[in-house]
This record gives structure tokens, C-alpha cells and sequence, in this order.
């Protein structure tokens, strides 16, 4: 993975940094479809056994399929051995309902996808690449609907990834909860791309000492891990700023022994949020809001100037007109659209996870078949996969 992702990266840093000619030097290969998510599942495979946690199969057709199993391969969730391995190793019987589950929890996926994502990556798309013409709160908004974007993408491929391993019998663990429902920052990372989060915290934070070691070393550990979390998501700069940042903004947390604050569900037992958690809430997403920027931006040059230009807020005529066009009434629903199912159903799996009961049977086929006719007529020809496009996998 080192030799794919990130040689040329160094390569061409360094060139910069002497004024060498890379001439002759950069390998300029195809990156392997999913060698960042199948190198850290083999990993956890090797350190699960060196551990002592997991006994080395004999199985190489189990082996081999838990490396490789194809729903969340190219994108996620990153699995554990302990978890993905057994199951290969077991007889597996078909089991309808969970089976009709994993197809709601596809379908879900598909309208965050194609649905919410796709349509935000158009309006998205086109404020960043004339960023320096829009106004600052025409940048602001196209952040905050970027914040949407990815989050419709990546959880959506996440939900479609765990569905379609439940037709096969397969339960994979959950990569997304919620996130723009947190309180803190670190609710946020605790609910966002878990598998993610917990492989560096059970493979590269608690070996170095976690939490449990000296202030500085406390520093130490956290700046590691975000700083690698973001290097893991691609060979730029702006990756590893929008680690850092996000590990300024973790740090005060875990210092003061605060990281664990919120385990429980917001607003848990209640329908609305009080007064105190929607301020919680607002303030986290917007923290999230100005990472994404440094994650989107092609360069730092870009992120300086995109920032500069959202400090310049000047009228609010230009954004109002952009984003009340008649076009984008429909992405505006859709966000709300998701916001509102997800926060009804924040206690379950997957937005879509309804009862059995027969006399609501009508009822969740209306659902669904309004949602496949809402694909099928907001679909957009030009369709995005953001972590595709970033060199992760």
C-alpha cells in the first residue's frame, strides 16, 4: 500500500523541497481498487493472532473471502477478523427477514446516494470550481451542503455495502450512527466511519499508551492517530491539515477526561432535542463544516482562499437567489428529507428499519415504492463517489 499510495507523494515532495527533477523517478501506477480497506483487514487478521485473540484458520477460502468479500471491499466498513472470519467458517442459512431488512437498508443507502448525495455534488461542484466569484455565504452554504454530499455518499455506500451482506447471511458492523446528531467532536468521531475510528484506536492509539500515559504523550497519541486518519484517506496535504484540525479540536476533550461524555443517544426517549443539545449539535456540525472544506479543497493554496472568501459575506441576495433557484427545491427536501428520517429512527441500524406488523404492510410498501420512483426521477447523469475519488482506495 505504501509503494501505491504514497510513493510518488514523497517522491515529488521531496523533489519540490531540493528542486529535483522527478524525471525517470514516479511510478504513476493504477492504485488497486480497495487496497486501503483490504491492507487494514489483513492487518487486523495478523495483530488479532499475534495477540492471541483469534486462532489462525486453516480455511484459505474462508481467509481469502474475508479479505476480499466484495459488498464492502472497495469502500467499507473495514472489518475485524474476530468479527467477519467465523461467519465464513459456519454453516449459513437464509433468513427472509433479515434478508427483507438488508433490502431496506440498501434502498435506504440508495436515497442518500443517489438521491441526496448526487444532486448536492451538482450545486457543490459548481460553487468550488468558482469560488472565487461566489460570495461568502454562497461558499458557506456550498460547504454545508459538501457536508450532506459526503455524508449521503459514504453512508450511503456503507448502508448498501452491510444490506447486501445480509442477503448472504453476513453481518458486518455498523460505519455510521447518526454523526450530525453529536454534541462534541468526539461524539462525532465515535459515530462517524466507526470501523475506521476503532481500527486506529485498538491497533495504533491504546499500543501507544492511549490515554493512560503522561500529558505529553496524551498529546502525542492523539495528533498520531488523526494525523493518520487523514494520510490514510489520500497522498495530500490537505488531508493530513484536516486530521490535525480535527485533532486541535479533540485534544481540550480528552485532556480534560470529557471524550466520553456523550454515549447515549441525543435527546434519548424524547422527539425533540433541548435547547442546550440543538446548540451542542449546531456547534459540532459547523466544526465538522469547516473540516470538510480543507478535506474537499484540491490544495492548501485552495483552502486559504476559500476560507478568505467566506469572511467576505457582503450581500445575501447572491446566495438567496443560488440556492432558492426552483432547481434545487428538491435537494433542499431531500436533505430534510434525510435529517428527519435519520433523527426519528437514531436509535436503529438504518433509516428504513420498520416493524413487521401486517396492518402496516401497505404502509412500508408505499414507503418504498415512493422512494424508488424518487431515485428514478432525481437521479443525475453525472454521478460522484467521493471516496473513490480521493486516493484511498
Amino acid at each position: 500500500m505504501a509503494i501505491f499510495k504514497y510513493y510518488d507523494f514523497f517522491v515529488t515532495e521531496f523533489a519540490q523541497l531540493f528542486h529535483i527533477s522527478t524525471d525517470g523517478l514516479l511510478l504513476k501506477v493504477i492504485l488497486p481498487v480497495g487496497i486501503s480497506f483490504y491492507t487494514f483487514q489483513a492487518l487486523s487478521y495478523s495483530i488479532d493472532v499475534y495477540r492471541g485473540k483469534i486462532e489462525p484458520t486453516k480455511d484459505i477460502v474462508a481467509f481469502f473471502a474475508f479479505i476480499s468479500f466484495f459488498p464492502q471491499l472497495v469502500a467499507g466498513p473495514i472489518e475485524r477478523a474476530t468479527n467477519l472470519l467465523p461467519q465464513f467458517l459456519k454453516k449459513r442459512e437464509f433468513n427472509y427477514d433479515t434478508a427483507v431488512d438488508g433490502m431496506r437498508q440498501i434502498l435506504w443507502g440508495l436515497f442518500k446516494k443517489i438521491v441526496v448525495a448526487d444532486n448536492c455534488a451538482v450545486y457543490v461542484d459548481k460553487v468550488f470550481s468558482t469560488y472565487t466569484e461566489q460570495t461568502g455565504s454562497t461558499s458557506l452554504l456550498a460547504a454545508i451542503f459538501f457536508t450532506f454530499q459526503i455524508y449521503g455518499d459514504f453512508s450511503g455506500y456503507s448502508d448498501i455495502a452491510i444490506g447486501t451482506a445480509k442477503l448472504f447471511g453476513i453481518k458486518l458492523m455498523r460505519n455510521f450512527n447518526v454523526p450530525y446528531f453529536s454534541r462534541d467532536i468526539a461524539e462525532f468521531w465515535r459515530r462517524w466511519h466507526i470501523s475506521l475510528t476503532t481500527w486506529f484506536r485498538d491497533y495504533v492509539y491504546i499500543p501507544l499508551g492511549g490515554s493512560r500515559v503522561s500529558k505529553a504523550k496524551v498529546v502525542r497519541n492523539t495528533f498520531i492517530i488523526f494525523l493518520l486518519s487523514g494520510f490514510w484517506h489520500g497522498a495530500n496535504w490537505t488531508f493530513i491539515a484536516w486530521g490535525a484540525y480535527h485533532a486541535v479540536l479533540f485534544l481540550p476533550l480528552i485532556l480534560t477526561g470529557k471524550n466520553r461524555k456523550y454515549t447515549n443517544q441525543v435527546a434519548e426517549g424524547r422527539i425533540l432535542p433541548t435547547l442546550k443539545e440543538t446548540g451542542q449539535m449546531l456547534l459540532t456540525f459547523f466544526l465538522a463544516v469547516f473540516g470538510w472544506i480543507i478535506f474537499r479543497a484540491p490544495g492548501m493554496p485552495t483552502v486559504l482562499h476559500y476560507l478568505q472568501g467566506m469572511c467576505q459575506f457582503g450581500t445575501l441576495r447572491a446566495s438567496y437567489r443560488f440556492f432558492t433557484m426552483p432547481e434545487m427545491w428538491p435537494t433542499n427536501l431531500f436533505v430534510v428529507i434525510m435529517l428527519v428520517v435519520e433523527w426519528l429512527q437514531r436509535g436503529k441500524e438504518h433509516g428504513l428499519e420498520l416493524g413487521y406488523e401486517k396492518k402496516y404492510r401497505w404502509l412500508r410498501f408505499l414507503i418504498c415504492y415512493v422512494i424508488i420512483v424518487v431515485m428514478w426521477r432525481f437521479s443525475v447523469q453525472n454521478e460522484t463517489f467521493i471516496y473513490y475519488n480521493v486516493p484511498n482506495n
